[in-house]
This record gives C-alpha cells, structure tokens and sequence, in this order.
C-alpha cells in the first residue's frame, strides 16, 4: 500500500512528466534549434544581465562549472559570446553575447513567445488567469522551502531572469483576487515586461526584488520614459509580506536610483482604489497631478498620475 508521502512524491512526478510534454522539453533542440535547453537558458541570462561571469552564471543557475565552461567555450568559437579579461579582478572574464549572439537570443525568444501563446490561446481568459495564479502559487512555495525560515528580515536585489515570471503571475494572481481585474491587466503587464525585456539600459533602468526569508514578497520597476522622466512601474508586495515596510523600502530605492542615473523627474500611474500604494507615493513626496476616471480591465476606475521633481531642469 503506498503511504501518503510517496503518493504526494508519484502526485508531483506525474506533474512534470505532464508539464515537461506541454511545453516540448522533449522534442530533440529546444524549440526546434539545434541548441540544448541549458545553452538556451545561458543566452537568455546573458540577454537579461547584458553582463556576467562564468562563477555567476554557475551559481545562479546551479550548473557545474566544469559544463559551463565547455558550454562557454563552444558559444565563443561559434562566435556567439565575447570574453574580456575583467579590470577588478584578472582571474575574472566578463562574458556578454555578440551581435550574433543576441541574434540567436532574439530567435529563441521570438519562438517561445510564440508556442507559450498558443498554449494559452487553448484557455479562455478566466482559465489563463487560474494558471498564472497557479504558477505563482507554486513558485512561491518552491522558493519559500528552498531556504529555511530564519528571520523576518528583507532585502532587496536586482532581478534575475525568472524574477519576471514571478513578477507577472502574481500582478495577475492578486490583481485577479483583489480587485477583480481581468485578463486586460495581464496583458498590460506582460507588455511593460516585454518592453523591458528587450533591451533596457542598464544604467537607466531596473527591475528590484524584494525578499523575504530568501522568497520573493514584492517588486518594482523603473523604465526611461524620455524628456529626462523615469517612470515607476509594477509595485507590488505580497499579501502575506505587506505591513512591513517593503513597498516603502521599493519606491525609495526607485527614487534614489532614478535620481543618481540623472532623470529630473519620476512619474507614475496608479489606481484610486489601491489605497495602501497612495500612501506610500504621497509619503515619498510624490504629488497626484491628474485624474481620471475610465473603464480598464473589466471594472469602472479612476486612473491618476502622479509625480516627484528629482531636479530642477535649469540647475
């Protein structure tokens, strides 16, 4: 007779046997190219970071190092990664992929797009918004047991490739709960992830996490809006992490990053009813400069932007 753990562990099994079918981690290539799925996701972080070391890709994507340096040294004979010796350390090599490189990125990207819609597209709206919020419910436990509870303490960090597809289940998870907001709100967010995915400045822009115990419990983001204005975009904090300064520590750090990058001005747009995020704005400084009501994501609101002069323009 099998005993409750080992059916809880034949329960998840079945799930990635299932999953992994899905989603055509089967297929011999990922996504029909001659590439594995770690070569793949080695381009994809290099794509994100714009930057990186061997030691950090090895450690952040748990790969052996001995691998990843075989893999490595492949993408730079084939001409899609470039190697400079870093000035901070020499032992160091600064890894960054070529133009033909973020070619071969940009392929790869454009075909997951395209197999994860037609997935979704199998779904009606409300179906898609259940399995976003699915997925957010098992990434945030998976992070959440992967380091043990040892105190309360947070931190905030830059974000990590993954970090996005956290960030986009779970505006769609607790938006969806909340407030009642749609498969529209989905798509907006996944629009401002998709901009920022396909090449942000680094030095302008940024995505932040903020983590909880070593899981993720909020975010946050800035985006060049031009004319010299940041734009603060995507703040959230999780349910069970609110109460706890997070969203405070969030937009500081956005307005302290905006203003060292030199933008004169942060903006942001922001919903009437989300009440906890307007006190946040107003204790930071920011001032509401308009309002305006209008129907979005299923429900009737009152869209209002908001505003923080950095510098004066004429200084």
């Amino acid at each position: 007779m099998q005993t409750e753990a080992a059916s809880r562990v034949a329960g998840v099994r079945q799930f990635n046997r299932f999953y992994t079918r899905q989603i055509g981690l089967l297929r011999h290539g990922l996504l029909g190219t001659a590439f594995s799925l770690t070569e793949g996701r080695v381009l994809y972080e290099l794509a994100q970071r714009g930057t990186a070391t061997a030691a950090e890709l090895a450690a952040d994507l748990s790969i052996d190092p001995g691998y990843l340096s075989r893999l490595l040294r492949g993408f730079t004979t084939s001409g899609l990664v470039a190697s400079t010796r870093s000035s901070a350390d020499r032992r160091q090599s600064i890894l960054a992929l070529t133009d033909r490189g973020r070619e071969a990125f940009a392929s790869l990207d454009r075909r997951s797009q395209k197999e994860i819609g037609a997935l979704l597209e199998r779904l009606d709206h409300d179906a898609q918004r259940r399995l976003l919020a699915a997925m957010a419910t098992i990434q945030t436990l998976l992070a959440s047991a992967a380091t043990p509870a040892v105190s309360d303490a947070v931190t905030l960090r830059p974000h990590r490739s993954d970090d996005l597809n956290w960030v986009l289940a779970h505006h769609a998870a607790i938006y969806g709960r909340e407030y009642g907001w749609g498969s529209e709100f989905t798509v907006l967010v996944a629009g401002i992830i998709a901009d920022f995915q396909r090449g942000h400045d680094l030095a302008r822009e940024g995505c932040w996490i903020a983590e909880r115990d070593g899981a993720p419990a909020g975010s946050v983001m800035v985006v060049d809006g031009g004319n010299g204005i940041a734009k603060l975009r995507l703040l959230i904090v999780e349910p069970h992490a609110r109460g706890r300064g997070i969203g405070r520590r969030l937009v500081e750090h956005c307005i302290k990053f905006a203003r060292d990058a030199g933008y004169r001005k942060i903006v942001l747009w922001t919903q009437s009813v989300l009440t906890d995020a307007r006190r946040i704005y107003e204790g930071a400084g920011f001032v509401q400069v308009e309002e305006k009501p209008h129907r979005s994501f299923g429900v009737d609101l009152v869209g209002e932007t908001w505003e923080l002069v950095l510098q004066d323009r004429d200084r």
